[in-house]
């Protein structure tokens, strides 16, 4: 008897510890709203807003993507970014200029109508990201869903790679997702459609260079430098805002591949981005996703992956009814 009796705890605990590992993506599923919403294509729905807002303005891609990042990379694709109030999440440095939440709430409210209660707004981040890239290259690809919503949203929780890491340090952060170095390397794509400020390349890349007063980084393009500090950061405090294009500015609106040709050619303007450059192990990657179109069937594919972080499903969590507060 005792003997069984230790053969069911040895099950039971396997089972238990296979089900923290896997509960979250296992419960995820392709379509997971079919049937869910009073005979409402929940992703035809969301889809059709997206693609409309598209249509007005180009830069929603660009805008989603990074809104989509800042909120998987603390605490998981978990709606915890979207809560709106003192100490949030929202209110944390990184995330003062994120952009986005009005397309989400639209979203919402429109779903809300349809099937109260159902459809989580992690889910609809995780849609709507989908479907702005789709809206860009024309490129469609399948996302999970049942997610739910967290209901925690902490400012101090927010952690988030800095503009000037080293690849050890951006691959470090990336693992703590379960994301590799060639995710890094394909996520950071996303800067294709990017901009930044000059606040962020003026001090480390411009003119204090490794801490030395009037230092340029000499891993940047000399001419590419030259116009920054003549025409575009020059180095007073009125040009901290000033817009820097991440690529190509003929190519700025468009999610292709052209990012890293820039960084070919020495021309990435954060230098966590050229950094991939200048590092023997993600180089590799970066030549690849330059000189093929491969770029166009991984980044979605990262994304996906990137959706599938650390994410709550069944009875975990909650659905908001709206997205900027909690039940």
């Amino acid at each position: 008897m005792g003997h069984t009796k230790a053969a069911v705890l040895v099950v039971v605990l396997a089972v238990a510890v296979l089900g923290l590992a896997t509960d979250g993506q296992a419960q995820l599923q392709n379509g997971y709203y079919t049937g869910k919403c009073r005979g409402n294509d929940v992703e035809a729905v969301v889809r059709g807003i997206v693609k409309a807002r598209f249509s007005q303005d180009s830069a929603i891609v660009a805008h989603l993507l990074r809104l989509l990042f800042h909120e998987c990379a603390v605490n998981g694709c978990d709606g915890g970014l979207l809560i709106d109030g003192p100490g949030t999440e929202k209110t944390a440095s990184p995330n003062l200029s994120v952009k986005g939440y009005d397309l989400i709430t639209t979203i919402k409210t429109e779903l809300e109508k349809r099937c109260p209660g159902v459809v989580s707004c992690s889910d609809i981040e995780i849609l709507a990201t989908r479907d702005a890239v789709n809206a860009s290259t024309g490129q469609g690809y399948a996302v999970r869903t049942g997610r739910r919503d967290r209901r925690r949203s902490i400012a101090s929780d927010v952690k988030l790679p800095g503009p000037d890491f080293t690849v050890p340090q951006a691959a470090a952060f990336f693992r703590t997702l379960g994301l590799s170095s060639d995710d890094m390397v394909v996520l950071l794509g996303a800067h294709t459609v990017g901009v930044a400020h000059c606040s962020m390349i003026k001090k480390s890349r411009l003119y204090n260079y490794g801490g030395k007063a009037g230092a340029t980084d000499p891993s940047m393009d000399p001419e590419l430098a030259s116009t920054y500090k003549t025409y575009v950061c020059p180095n007073t405090a009125s040009s901290d805002n000033n817009i820097v294009f991440l690529d190509d500015r003929s190519s700025a609106s468009k999610l292709d591949n052209s990012f890293y040709k820039m960084l070919q050619r020495r021309r990435g303007a954060l230098m966590v981005d050229q950094n991939l450059y200048g590092d023997g192990s993600t180089r590799w990657m970066v030549d690849r996703l330059a000189n093929t179109d491969h770029f166009l069937w991984l980044f979605p594919q990262a994304l996906a992956k990137l959706g599938e972080v650390n994410v709550l499903t069944g009875t975990q969590g909650e659905v908001r009814r709206v997205c900027t507060k909690f039940n």
